[in-house]
């Protein structure tokens, strides 16, 4: 017998752990899963950003809680975790969207950005997946693993230059694939979101030096992202209508990847 499509998509009762989450794509991703339903937990590096962004949430009914810690640390990703079941007494949901940025010629490139991007980029989401996988997504054989990657991580640019977060983005798309894998007998789905150029903080610069009229051009939809691009895309995998979707990378570019050659 089927279930009614409202019922696929409702998180009620449902938790999610957002990194990143007090500003930009994180912010809207954990809206979208508070509208569903999900209470959320918040974390970034910058307490103010994470008070205000959970006040926000909260000012729209949804249940927030935030600790602030820096994602590529081992002891810090622990004690949210830890945290994070202390509070809402499990991790249904966890959405991987801490990242860097360092934007600098390869020949120059200083070995510090590297490995700041690094870092943040792939090894807090090698961290905070096991972290969550092991305190509370295995042992109960379910979860929903959303990593943020980027078009960045699909192909090149002549554009930009940004050689270790391209390189970053593109491991976690084979992170996700590889987690998928290895987690399907556990019931927890590993799915991927790679966005292209939505206005952030992070993306600031780019946009200022390109320009947002020569990235919209550049996509079939003659457009970037907006406020409200990536919720669909998140419930979709956090929730049951994603069931029978792991190791999956999509796309929320505007068809960019679709006619630029990225795979």
């Amino acid at each position: 017998m089927s279930t009614p499509i409202q019922q696929l998509f409702d998180l009620t009762g449902r938790t999610a752990l957002v990194t990143g989450g007090s500003r930009g794509l994180g912010l809207q991703m954990a809206e979208a899963l508070g509208e569903a339903g999900a209470k959320i937990m918040l974390s970034s590096r910058k307490a103010a950003e994470l008070e205000e962004a959970a006040a926000d949430l909260q000012a729209k009914g949804i249940d927030t809680r935030w600790i602030a810690a820096d994602a590529s640390d081992p002891a810090q990703v622990h004690k949210v975790v830890d945290e994070t079941l202390q509070r809402l007494g499990q991790i249904d949901i966890l959405v991987n969207n801490a990242g860097a940025t360092w934007g600098a010629p390869m020949e120059d490139y200083p070995l510090e950005a590297w490995d700041k991007v690094m870092n943040l980029n792939i090894r807090s989401v090698f961290l905070f997946s096991q972290a969550a996988g092991k305190a509370s997504m295995i042992p109960r054989r379910y979860g929903r693993i959303i990593n943020v990657a980027s078009i960045a991580g699909l192909s090149g640019s002549t554009d930009v230059e940004f050689i270790a977060y391209g390189t970053s983005k593109g491991a976690v798309v084979n992170f996700t694939r590889t987690l998928a894998g290895e987690w399907g007998a556990y019931g927890i789905t590993v799915n991927a979101l790679a966005p292209g150029f939505f206005p952030s903080k992070m993306t600031r610069g780019t946009l200022a030096t390109v320009g947002v009229d020569k990235l919209a051009a550049a996509a079939p939809l003659r457009r970037i992202g907006d406020d409200d691009d990536l919720k669909g895309a998140t419930l979709l995998f956090a929730s049951a209508a994603g069931k029978h979707i792991t190791g999956q990378i999509l796309a929320v570019d505007g068809g960019v990847s679709a006619v630029h050659g990225a795979a």
